[in-house]
């Protein structure tokens, strides 16, 4: 069952530490009591990693939120290769920790309170999560990771980093509560839709396939996802492959043309227009603003 933190973000939280984890041996996590929270963010093979009695098994793509004056252990070797993000914080404010109960209370609240237009300054960031949009955390954590170790003269930026970073996992856990609570017949064949682009944004769909495999006219189902998400099909799987790029980008060593063909691009010159279209920089431009990091590997 998840337990999820509840932040306050009138006010940052603070940021301690962070860097990327990379063994190239055999590993186990060692035994520690951090004084802090400590988010880990799976890169590569699995992190096997136990706190309070609780075992976790942190693989790619996967996020655990681990909790301070606990003591926690590896409880298995890792594999050769074993990598992840590690950023530690602290939380001035004293947010609880919420079990589903207190969290579906809370949540009712939020929107309640949200349709009275009232600003919304919470986030529930669960202890552990499976985002579907991943590539956003990533992006975030290699923006985090290359002002952290910036000569910035603004050293509060590496809070609201943080901060951002949390609001974005409360964000995406927020948002697969309301898909799993959507009602009506409609929401549910754009979700549907939604899940489906998602899963093949990477290969080289069109609106045609899209609309062919869920046996709509092409037209009528463009003019749907349309007034349900206020975005066109094209966009949409044109902004999840530029996010997925953007991911590539910050955190491997691949050329251009070999990032556009793993998103899905098969014209170099074609992605270089696009990402420029977005994002308003060129890939180069991008890759070259974020690139500093911590490394460690014990």
């Amino acid at each position: 069952m998840n337990h999820y933190l509840l932040l306050d973000t009138n006010r940052p939280v603070e940021f301690v530490s962070a860097g990327q984890f990379v063994s190239e041996q055999r590993w186990t996590h060692m035994e520690r009591n951090n004084d802090s929270y400590e988010l880990i963010i799976g890169v590569k093979e699995v992190l096997y990693i136990e706190q309070g009695g609780q075992k976790y098994q942190v693989k790619p793509g996967e996020v655990l939120l681990l909790l301070p004056n606990q003591e926690l252990s590896g409880y298995k070797e890792c594999a050769k290769g074993i990598s992840f993000y590690w950023f530690h914080f602290k939380d001035l404010l004293g947010g609880p920790l919420l079990d589903e109960k207190a969290f579906h209370q809370t949540l009712l609240k939020i929107r309640t309170t949200s349709y009275t237009g009232t600003k919304q300054s919470h986030a529930l960031v669960p202890d552990y999560s499976k985002p579907k949009k991943i590539e956003r955390i990533n992006i975030i954590a290699n923006q985090l990771l290359d002002f952290a170790y910036s000569n910035s003269y603004n050293k509060s930026a590496v809070d609201y980093f943080m901060t951002l970073l949390m609001i974005e996992l409360s964000e995406q856990t927020l948002e697969s509560v309301s898909a799993e609570n959507r009602s009506s017949l409609n929401d549910r064949r754009i979700s549907l839709v939604e899940e489906w682009i998602r899963i093949h944004a990477l290969e080289d769909i069109t609106v045609t396939a899209v609309a062919n495999y869920f046996n709509y006219n092409r037209d009528y189902l463009s003019r749907f996802f349309k007034e349900k998400t206020n975005m066109n099909i094209r966009e949409y799987i044109h902004r999840l492959k530029l996010t997925k790029a953007k991911d590539l980008l910050t955190s491997s060593e691949e050329g251009i043309k070999e990032i556009a063909y793993r998103v899905g691009i098969k014209d170099e010159k074609y992605f270089m227009r696009l990402f420029k279209k977005y994002e308003k920089v060129t890939p180069t431009e991008y890759r070259k603003a974020y690139f500093r990091r911590l490394f460690n590997n014990e």
